[in-house]
């Protein structure tokens, strides 16, 4: 039956279904871990990086994490390629506004210029949805701290902690058991570590396959966006790693 109306994302079938669009959704489920979790401070994005080479050039190249704007950026999921053109127009849709109002754009508004761009998407004849998820994290004046999720069919969501990708029922579930109200970026830092251990596919990942940021206030009351480094990144994967005693116990 599926067969049937399965070509095009604009024929509804017999069940309400648009295939297309849930195939885009599984398109997001082969791609690597990604985890968001909201604090109290601040807010944390985290990937595995598929492609892994100790030639590939880092410092022209992200594959999980990038910036939106001065407080605010976005972690990835799915097709890159699809995922760039969004990008390019969340940072124009970002700078449009400061341009205009003189003032940084709440992340909720962003969201949902990109949310009504994708659904678009899924609505017309010959297009295709974009096969890509995004977590976005950020913070305005109005709201604070925010995580948000949003999909290829054009749906957005608010969360304070969230995993897409690979293994994202277990990350989830992880999740939901560990995260907390009043959470630090510290912890939030290693809870997201701990959660990628459980869902990667070594049992000992390092910087290399890693990306960390972090959105949060500094001392100077200011809020800034920063990458962490591969120094802070293996101390963060070398103390989750579960011990040899753990790791008899847990199984």
């Amino acid at each position: 039956m599926a067969r049937r109306y399965d070509s095009r994302t604009t024929t509804f079938s017999p069940e309400g279904r648009l295939y297309q669009v849930e195939y885009a959704m599984e398109a997001i489920n082969l791609a690597g871990s990604t985890i968001g979790i909201l604090a109290e401070d601040g807010v944390i994005l985290a990937g595995e990086k598929k492609t892994t080479s100790k030639l590939l050039d880092q410092s022209k190249q992200h594959e999980k994490l990038f910036q939106l704007d001065t407080s605010m950026f976005c972690a990835v999921a799915g097709i890159t390629s699809d995922a760039n053109i969004l990008i390019n127009k969340l940072r124009l849709t970002a700078q449009q506004h400061v341009y205009t109002f003189s003032e940084s754009m709440p992340v909720e508004e962003l969201v949902t210029s990109i949310c009504d761009y994708k659904q678009g998407y899924t609505q017309f004849g010959g297009l295709r949805p974009f096969g890509v998820s995004f977590l976005v994290a950020g913070y305005d004046a109005a709201h604070g701290f925010q995580l948000y999720h949003t999909d290829p069919s054009g749906n957005f969501s608010g969360w304070k902690s969230y995993a897409i990708g690979i293994n994202n029922n277990t990350a989830m579930q992880a999740l939901r058991q560990d995260w907390k109200p009043g959470m630090k970026v510290q912890e939030a830092l290693e809870l997201a570590a701990k959660v990628l251990v459980k869902t990667m596919d070594t049992a000992a990942p390092t910087a290399e396959r890693l990306e960390f940021g972090i959105v949060q206030r500094t001392p100077e009351g200011q809020i800034k966006f920063r990458m962490l480094k591969d120094t802070e990144i293996n101390k963060l994967m070398a103390e989750a790693a579960p011990k040899e005693g753990e790791a008899c116990t847990d199984a």
